[in-house]
């Protein structure tokens, strides 16, 4: 069984992974509004595997005995000027994330919590992968300079990401 205070980080931080769904959720229907399907379901895909996160926590906080908390989802801020602004906002938000993580990581370490913090484990690691992923899109975005071709380049390059995303996704839930 967890320590109270590790159960209640926990459990914020879980909130915050359905935050980060919510707010992928957004960006992807504003996507689709602009006509960029590929960057709609690339944040769709997000959204998942956000949901994904959560549910990890979820999970993790029910087998070591604790309650889970649900708390209310803030609404994500909305209305983007575009692919480049929203990939700009995406990579705040996963800083954001990774200094979240990070802190729970030190609430395991100070309360001696060595399970958890082979739990989190995973979730440092797959921060890095998010933001270095969120650079690189942000990056060759930049390489564009906004001209139609490029983004709708980039748009089907999101399309792919998103389906093999998606084929990752399906395949945890048949294994």
């Amino acid at each position: 069984m967890i320590k109270e205070k590790v159960a209640q980080a926990l459990n914020q931080q879980f909130n915050k992974e359905m935050f980060s769904a919510y707010f992928y959720l957004g960006m992807s229907a504003h996507s689709e509004s602009i006509g960029m399907r590929g960057a709609s379901h690339w944040f769709m895909a997000k959204f998942v595997e956000e949901q994904d996160h959560a549910m990890k926590i979820y999970r993790y906080v029910l087998e070591q005995g604790a309650e889970v908390e649900l708390f209310s989802v803030d609404k994500p801020d909305q209305g983007w000027s575009g692919l480049s602004e929203m990939l700009e906002r995406t990579l705040e938000h996963e800083r954001t994330v990774t200094q979240s993580v990070n802190d729970l990581m030190d609430v395991a370490v100070e309360a001696r919590d060595h399970a958890t913090q082979i739990f989190l484990h995973w979730f440092v690691t797959e921060q890095i992968e998010e933001e270095a992923t969120v650079g690189d899109l942000i990056a060759r975005l930049k390489l564009v300079g906004g001209k139609d071709e490029g983004l709708y380049l980039m748009d089907n390059e999101l399309e792919a990401i998103a389906a093999r995303m998606n084929a990752a996704t399906a395949a945890k839930i048949t294994a």
